[in-house]
């Protein structure tokens, strides 16, 4: 039971700690330091590998917060991470498969002189869309993390 929970505590610092250092650190460093173009370009190079980060974590984590939920006592707060790592797992596969590459098509409207209004505003309605995706998803996480920490609280 310690390897289980050992593997479960490390998917979600793995992925939350992987989601907050690309977003506050990396990626506003490429944006100051790199031109759009290269930032751009560089952050589309990341992205299918962060993405792949909460696939694989979510996949992982989900499944082991449901063994954990019914090897375990108490139930309900082992339920709730389960219930937040699937939804946030959701997200992430939205976010990554579906978001991403709409984005990574409009991309070029950034480096446009003129570009067309109708895409650039597509563009910012789907990158805003993505940091809500992306927020939501960390605080899901958060919220697995509290539950499992209550779970995990010793009874008295």
């Amino acid at each position: 039971m310690v390897a289980v929970l050992f593997v479960y505590l490390l998917t979600l610092v793995c992925w939350l700690g992987g989601m907050v250092f690309f977003t506050a650190l990396v990626a506003p460093v490429v944006f100051k330091v790199l031109p759009m173009a290269e930032a751009g370009k560089l952050v589309g190079v990341l992205f299918p590998r962060y993405y792949l980060l909460g696939y694989i974590c979510g996949a992982i984590g989900f499944i082991l917060a449901v063994y954990l939920c019914a090897a375990r006592m108490p139930r309900m707060w082992w339920a709730m991470a389960a219930l937040a790592l699937l939804i946030a797992l959701g997200l992430t596969i939205y976010a990554g498969a579906v978001v991403r590459p709409r984005v990574d098509a409009l991309r070029t409207v950034t480096e446009e002189a003129n570009p067309d209004p109708a895409r650039r505003a597509e563009f910012d309605r789907l990158h805003r869309l993505s940091v809500m995706l992306n927020g939501g998803v960390m605080l899901l996480n958060l919220a697995a993390l509290l539950s499992s920490a209550a779970a995990l609280a010793p009874r008295g």
